[in-house]
């Protein structure tokens, strides 16, 4: 359910603002997400697995107040996050 250590890598490629970012929020949005990704693929194959469930909600929950405030502070960063991820319509 964690993400590899290669897949971490590559998003923090992709996503990041300059070479040595890993904290900003495109980053922890990306990363957050991947890992709700893992957590539902896990839910289809254990699906009474609820205190896993629980940690998903908590993920969901973190990713929007990230996304929340990226939106505040910097709406271009937001939709341009949003457009790489697929997150909204």
């Amino acid at each position: 359910m964690s993400i590899e250590a290669a897949k971490t890598q590559e998003i923090l490629r992709n996503y990041r603002r300059h070479e040595t970012d890993t904290g900003s929020p495109e980053v922890q949005i990306a990363l957050l997400s991947e890992r709700i990704v893992n957590l539902t693929e896990h839910f289809k194959t254990h699906k009474k697995d609820h205190h896993s469930r629980r940690g998903l909600l908590h993920l969901v929950s973190l990713r929007k107040r990230l996304l929340s405030y990226l939106r505040r502070e910097d709406a271009d960063r937001y939709k341009k996050i949003i457009g790489q991820l697929g997150l909204r319509k």
